[in-house]
């Protein structure tokens, strides 16, 4: 059986992905949810991470002898692995796009990213208001997300971005977790595409275990009030 190594449910938004693939697809897996404590060298996170991988970071595939790091990686090899799924579309064009936007996910928004880390559990829309506010990066990277999800939306004609699920909405789930938990503005389709995100039963059944962990970690939580 397939095992996956994962980060705190909470907030670890590149272990969200495979995770939700895997689930919103029906692939048995195991989870090993590794926790955050530090990433420093000698933490207990970096010590049973460094034993896995060589890049000592989640989320890690482990498939027999193999392992596979990199969410776009194991992404690709569980698509290989399962073609019965279709987790990129049948269709040449549809599959370019996908694979477009999840490179472009992968290494951009950055703006967003450091100014709304991953926080399923709290509403902070007055950080959120902040950001957008005085962080003109946040305000590209959200206009961007807004025009290509409106885009594909419209060309693909739902109820995901592509059409059915593919490995393009696993890839933004943890981006509509932020853009939820921050309460940035977006139009009413992009709205209506978020709340069928969140409906997904991959997608929500990460979302419980993530309320459920109550495991609060200061790196983590820049804006929480300390009692």
């Amino acid at each position: 059986m397939l095992k996956l190594y994962i980060g705190n449910k909470n907030y670890s938004s590149w272990s969200m992905r495979p995770w939700v693939l895997l689930r919103q697809a029906d692939i048995d897996f195991e989870e090993v949810m590794v926790r955050f404590d530090s990433f420093e060298p000698g933490s207990s996170f970096r010590s049973t991470m460094d034993a896995i991988s060589p890049v000592g970071k989640v989320p890690v595939l482990v498939d027999g002898d193999l392992t596979v790091w990199d969410t776009l990686a194991i992404a690709e090899y569980v698509a290989e692995q399962f073609p019965e799924k279709q987790l990129w579309p049948a269709e040449r064009t549809a599959r370019a796009r996908a694979r477009s936007i999840c490179a472009e996910m992968h290494s951009g928004f950055t703006g967003l990213r450091s100014a709304c880390p991953m926080n399923i559990e709290a509403h902070l829309p007055e950080v959120g208001a902040l950001a957008l506010r005085d962080k003109p990066a946040v305000r590209k990277d959200l206009q961007r997300l807004v025009t290509m999800w409106s885009g594909l939306l419209a060309a693909h004609g739902g109820p995901m971005l592509l059409g059915a699920f593919s490995v393009a909405d696993a890839y933004f789930a943890p981006v509509v977790m932020r853009l939820k938990t921050y309460a940035l503005p977006v139009p009413a389709d992009i709205a209506a595409y978020m709340d069928r995100v969140c409906a997904l039963p991959g997608v929500k059944a990460w979302t419980d275990g993530a309320r459920a962990e109550k495991d609060f970690i200061d790196f983590e939580e820049p804006f929480r009030l300390q009692p």
